[in-house]
């Protein structure tokens, strides 16, 4: 990875967690009138197909065909998407979105010992370091914003479950591959394959929301931040790609400042004073983590 790589890769990161840190405060507004998981998932996936469909055949391309593509496809779409927004959605009824952004934090550290139990990375004492910065800059925001808004620690274990899962799919992404399909591709065959999927889930359930619903203030935030979740998906794709999933997931400390601010700006969302040495330890964190250039060319 050459420097100007670096720079470039290091620039979409941070248009990825401005974009996805906003996606978080909006969660908490689409959840805010009762709006249960499935009922969103279906609407985000199928909202997510509907783009993917458009930008697809604009660029002369179709629906993923063949057994391999179409199982990485729904990889994604479990594990990238049903799963993890299951966990987030719930949690996000009990837990501020704040909390919610820091909690993303934890993705590197699975990420991290995932990709060596996989052979993808090398273990680096320089990398442990910089994981254990975040994880300071996750405590220093985390103690005392639980001192004071008394969350119940069920759902920080729900909410966990997420990056468990974000984590994971961005290994197997690495090793595997896309099959020779480009990261929209990947959403689009992901997005309508979860909603098949989701469908009948979300009709046994009873948490069918009618499109009449999306026009309501949680509505509009659901398409807000479902359509703002597939871009910032597909370039999340494209970046593992060619920059390798330990790197990428260093977009969860960027998720996480992005996150906190928006919360604040859109929530009126409060915090200890200490929160900005903490997004300061995030980013030594991510600096640290990011493989050099010598380590990176061999993924490129």
């Amino acid at each position: 990875m050459s420097r100007h790589e670096v720079i470039l890769f290091s620039g979409v990161l941070v248009l990825l967690g401005a974009g996805w840190g906003i996606t978080l405060p909006l969660t908490k507004i689409a959840v805010s009138t009762g709006y249960k998981h499935f009922g969103l998932i279906f609407w985000q996936l199928a909202i997510g197909s509907a783009l993917m469909a458009m930008i697809c055949t604009a660029r002369g391309v179709g629906f993923p065909r063949g057994r391999r593509p179409l199982l990485i496809c729904l990889m994604v779409a479990l594990v990238g998407t049903i799963l993890p927004n299951t966990s987030s959605y719930q949690a996000a009824v009990h837990l501020p979105s704040g909390i919610l952004s820091i909690l993303l934090s934890m993705v590197p550290m699975w990420a991290f010992p995932i990709a060596l139990m996989m052979g993808l990375d090398r273990f680096s004492w320089r990398r442990l370091i910089g994981l254990a910065c975040g994880l300071a800059g996750v405590l220093l925001i985390a103690v005392p914003g639980a001192e004071v808004m008394g969350f119940a620690l069920f759902w920080v274990m729900v909410a966990l479950i997420g990056g468990l899962c974000y984590a994971l799919e961005g290994n197997l992404i690495a090793r595997t591959g896309t099959a020779g399909l480009d990261a929209f591709q990947v959403l689009y065959g992901a997005s309508l394959i979860g909603t098949v999927l989701i469908l009948p889930m979300t009709l046994l359930t009873g948490q069918w929301i009618p499109p009449a619903g999306l026009v309501t203030p949680a509505g509009q935030a659901l398409v807000a931040s479902s359509l703002i979740h597939v871009v910032v998906y597909a370039g999340y794709v494209w970046m593992v790609g060619r920059a390798g999933a330990v790197f990428t997931v260093q977009v969860s400390y960027l998720v996480t400042g992005f996150g906190v601010l928006w919360a604040k700006l859109i929530l009126g969302e409060a915090y200890a004073p200490g929160i900005w040495a903490a997004l300061a330890l995030m980013f030594v964190g991510m600096y640290l983590v990011q493989p050099r250039p010598k380590e990176a060319l061999a993924d490129l």
